[in-house]
């Protein structure tokens, strides 16, 4: 094992490595093409593995391509561990996405993961993960357009099976007219969205007993598709090379359940490159019992179905029993300095629901600063008071990475990340998600092409 892990070190060392930057929202420009490979040890579930990776970036133009494979070696009887590669499926995902554009530009396509996408100004579908660990990785895609006049924006989840389908129309009626010209006026935008879990779920009902003699009822195992339509307008206020500004308002209706409304402004600021602010606030409201802003979110796939108090409960059966949650807001915030330090979060909440706190925060110091290399990333929902937040359970995800660079060409860093593994029943069908996480020291080598 030990002659297996050097050679496999010094293959590595011949890669060239480094971590993809996270670009701003509608920020231009690609990832830099890069290679990021690495060896150390992991523990899952409380056995440790070890771990040899391989993750490259790359990006011609405005072309783009990531990998990731993960080799997790079992330390006990050095086989590679068997849920990684138990299916067809998961060699294909060994190519994490491919992409041309980036999100904002005339033409973006992107196939593979998705991380955080969005339709519109997100009151429908708002910082969606189709794959919500590495466990589930799938392969979905989205798809935009800009013309000017008009624009398309489209988000599918899996394109193994039936899955969250998205799609947004805009027009910017003005722009056929003399009073495209017009300050702020010229620039409105109308748009509409449809998105929907295309998923059927039609499996036999009962009870099923699980190894350990634990029984739970299925009989609800098949509600848990539905579809949303949606309205919105946006109005640019100003356009200025330094800040700019665009206030809106959206309607969003879920079909055989309930309706409501939002308004917000975008704020943005940059200081000379230097210091660059993405801003929003929203206030929502007009909501009625059964509904949920932001219905399609970072945690969908993983509420979508839930194994609670012995039975399955989904998302689309918490909607008939949501009452009223009456006003709210939402707002969120990136900071990005110099291009290399970003800071972003996210937070929403009821009036009157004390535990409907929805949080999001993230960050990265890219690959410029010398000696530390820090990204993380922290999502948490029903979040009730402040001792709350920061409290991993089976509302939160995370990741989080810390790394010191020697030498400008290698990383030591340790990976903590917090998801959920999916849990299978005996014919191999998920029936829930259980927390797992994961602890991962590593060496990577960096040579940027």
């Amino acid at each position: 094992m030990k002659k297996y892990l050097f050679l496999v070190l010094a293959v590595t060392m011949l890669v060239t490595s480094s971590a993809q930057k996270k670009s701003a929202p509608d920020a231009k420009g690609g990832a830099e093409s890069a290679v990021k490979g690495g060896v150390g040890m992991t523990w899952i579930d409380g056995e440790a593995y070890y771990l040899v990776s391989l993750a490259p970036e790359i990006a011609f133009g405005n072309w783009g391509m990531g990998l990731d494979l993960n080799l997790h070696i079992s330390s006990k009887d050095q086989k590679i561990r068997k849920q990684d590669f138990d299916e067809t499926y998961d060699y294909l995902r060994i190519i994490r996405y491919l992409r041309y554009g980036t999100k904002g530009d005339e033409i973006y396509v992107r196939v593979g993961a998705l991380d955080y996408s969005k339709l519109g100004h997100g009151f429908i579908l708002y910082n969606y993960k189709n794959s919500p660990s590495y466990d589930t990785r799938k392969i979905g895609a989205e798809f935009d357009l800009d013309f000017g006049q008009w624009g398309l924006e489209t988000v599918y989840g899996d394109f193994a099976s039936s899955s969250v389908l998205g799609m947004r129309g805009y027009t910017r009626p003005l722009q056929f007219t003399p009073a495209a010209s017009i300050p702020v006026i010229g620039g409105l935008e109308v748009g509409a969205t449809f998105a929907s879990d295309m998923r059927s779920d039609s499996r036999d009902t009962g009870v099923v007993v699980k190894a350990n003699g634990t029984k739970f009822d299925t009989t609800t195992y098949n509600t848990g598709s539905l579809s949303i339509i949606g309205l919105d307008l946006g109005l640019p206020l100003f356009n200025f090379p330094v800040a700019d500004a665009t206030l809106y308002l959206d309607y969003a209706k879920i079909f055989n359940f309930g309706s409501g409304f939002a308004t917000g402004i975008d704020l943005n600021f940059s200081a000379v490159g230097v210091l660059k602010v993405y801003s929003k606030f929203e206030r929502r409201f007009g909501q009625t019992d059964k509904f949920i802003p932001a219905y399609f979110d970072a945690f969908y796939e993983l509420e979508r179905y839930q194994l609670s108090s012995g039975s399955f409960h989904s998302k689309a059966k918490t909607l008939e029993q949501t009452i009223s949650p009456g006003p709210g807001y939402f707002g969120s915030l990136l900071v990005d300095v110099l291009g290399t330090l970003q800071i972003e979060g996210s937070y929403q909440k009821l009036d009157l629901n004390p535990t409907s706190g929805v949080l999001h925060l993230g960050t990265n110091t890219g690959d410029k600063i010398p000696l530390v290399s820090l990204s993380a990333g922290y999502d948490k929902r029903n979040i009730q008071n402040n001792k709350d937040v920061f409290t991993l359970d089976g509302r939160s995800l995370l990741y989080a990475e810390v790394g010191y660079k020697p030498y400008p060409f290698m990383i030591v860093s340790t990976l903590y990340t917090w998801t959920f593994a999916p849990v299978k029943d005996s014919g191999g069908n998920i029936t829930g998600y259980q927390p797992q996480k994961r602890i991962t020291p590593k060496v990577s080598f960096v040579f940027p092409l």
